[in-house]
């Protein structure tokens, strides 16, 4: 891939593809400029209304409602249908603008009024320019014109319908909340606000998306974060340029610091207890408009394999269920290798009676050890897919005849080995102990990498595949922190809480890779 992408034609072809981007994108600044552009507002409510309606293309969801106050000032109010609260609207905003009874005043004492005695409503701003008035109207919002005034009110009364708060269903724990973000980010924020009653929490909103215009959130906490990490995530967002964006993948992908890699250098989550403990250790969240689940950067490779109960739960069963996860990871990563590679090339390393009982069961078998092992693991990935994509009563009834089918009849049949059965069986309950998904998919996709270079090679192919993902890991950055810490570059006080977690109260002080402002988490910040 890396000798493709150096190839001069790859990128005299890389240039003209930007090129044509860039003209593309041009094109439709110019139709947006061309359609509203700096377009004042209008004198009279009727000419804005009919405008924005033309710039919409007459949608039937655009609600226009045009009436007069005491029947001489013409007002518009303008909103797009089941994204607003229409009781907010119809109560706080048309009724007693309605029925107000001192329309007979000057234009800038209107306005006051209207502002500031009328309207019910608590979240207003002024518009002095349509292209203004138009983002509001598509992001939820009612905008107001008035006759003889050439600026709009815009008034606060998103109300769409969402989904109700619900557990967490990729983060599921026995001890701890069952509160999970929502996709509209308000909530998502109560939640986390909910959590952290901290004045010094910040939340910089940024519009990412020249179609969606999606609202993009980030949170962090103000003295406690390391400025350098808040100014490098701002950067990497305002620098985003895309049509779209319907989901948090896309910022993820955007920010994190090295594309060609399999292992994921920004963690998700859906749930807010997770973003707030995150939020206190010095790291950033990241909100998008549209999904449930929160970004969190930097991200090193051991958190992938936290749960949040660990920190619910007694120090020696949160320790002791972390070995359990390293423990899932290894088999998940090497097991199908090292089946192959003492089957293929070093029986002998084998005790002779499980040598022998191995070679009884491959007596019919008419594949390759390497062979059979693929064939297992990509039934077992086929198994996986359809019973996620499948509706919910169905997917364990997949589950159950795919087992039944792939490991009872192919056995019977002698296509495959008792031993690979028990071996592939092994290797996805493993990797399923994987708290975070992300990380597990890097997991199930190094297994055939392994596979390959143990059919090749034997031990020695697992052994440098090994060493070749050690050094991968070491030189990955996730926003310039290392990602192997406190391992790599070694910390010790860092290691109070990775592979095991000692008592909270010799964990005082918050980890030193993330440069918190505030290194204090709790006491004098030194163990006792």
């Amino acid at each position: 891939m890396v000798m493709y992408m150096s190839n001069p034609s790859f990128r005299i072809w890389r240039r003209k593809e930007q090129r044509k981007q860039k003209k593309l994108d041009e094109h439709y600044e110019k139709q947006l400029n061309a359609a509203l552009g700096d377009e004042p507002i209008k004198p009279t409510a009727k000419e804005n209304a009919d405008f924005i309606n033309k710039v919409l293309g007459d949608c039937s969801d655009l609600v226009t409602r045009s009436f007069t106050m005491e029947g001489e000032v013409g007002c518009a109010v303008l909103f797009i249908d089941e994204l607003v609260n229409k009781e907010v609207v119809h109560n706080f905003l048309l009724r007693p603008l309605i029925n107000s009874e001192k329309a007979r005043q000057s234009a800038d004492e209107l306005w006051t009024m209207i502002t500031q005695n009328i309207v019910e409503v608590g979240e207003t701003k002024e518009a002095d320019d349509l292209k203004t008035a138009v983002d509001a109207i598509l992001s939820a919002d009612t905008v107001l014109f008035i006759d003889g005034l050439q600026k709009a009110l815009i008034v606060g009364t998103k109300g769409w319908a969402t989904r109700g708060v619900s557990e967490p269903r990729a983060e599921a724990v026995v001890r701890g909340p069952r509160e999970g973000l929502s996709e509209t980010m308000c909530f998502s924020l109560a939640m986390i606000r909910h959590r952290l009653r901290d004045p010094n929490f910040r939340v910089k909103y940024h519009t990412i998306g020249k179609r969606t215009k999606t609202t993009v959130g980030l949170l962090y906490i103000e003295g406690l974060s390391d400025p350098k990490i808040v100014k490098k995530v701002t950067d990497r967002l305002k620098e985003i340029e895309i049509d779209g964006v319907l989901e948090s993948g896309y910022i993820e992908e955007m920010i994190q610091d090295q594309i060609w890699t399999m292992f994921p250098l920004v963690q998700n989550t859906e749930r807010p207890d997770t973003v707030v403990a995150h939020l206190l250790e010095g790291k950033v969240a990241i909100l998008v408009e549209g999904t449930p689940h929160a970004l969190i950067a930097p991200a090193v490779f051991t958190q992938f394999y936290y749960s949040p109960e660990d920190y619910y739960e007694k120090w020696y069963h949160s320790t002791f269920l972390r070995f359990i996860r390293l423990i899932s990871m290894i088999i998940a990563l090497l097991l199908p290798a090292l089946y192959i590679a003492f089957v293929s090339f070093h029986p002998e390393m084998l005790p002779a009676n499980l040598a022998i009982a191995m070679a009884a069961g491959r007596a019919t078998v008419p594949f390759t050890a390497t062979l059979e092992a693929l064939l297992m693991e990509i039934s077992v990935e086929i198994l996986r897919e359809a019973s996620i994509r499948l509706p919910g009563p169905i997917g364990p009834t997949i589950g159950i005849v795919g087992a039944l089918v792939i490991g009872n009849a192919a056995v019977t049949a002698g296509l495959v080995s008792p031993a690979i059965v028990i071996v592939v069986g092994l290797t996805t309950i493993s990797s399923y102990a994987n708290p975070s998904y992300n990380a597990a998919i890097a997991v199930r996709l190094l297994r055939f990498g392994f596979i390959i270079l143990a059919a090749m090679f034997g031990l020695f192919g697992v052994m440098m595949g090994l060493m070749i993902m050690v050094l991968h890991l070491v030189q990955l950055r996730s926003l310039g922190i290392p990602y192997m810490a406190p391992f790599s570059p070694l910390n010790l006080r860092d290691l109070r809480d990775s592979l095991v977690r000692v008592p909270w109260r010799w964990m005082n002080r918050r980890p030193a890779v993330y440069r918190s402002q505030d290194p204090t988490r709790q006491g004098k910040g030194d163990a006792e």
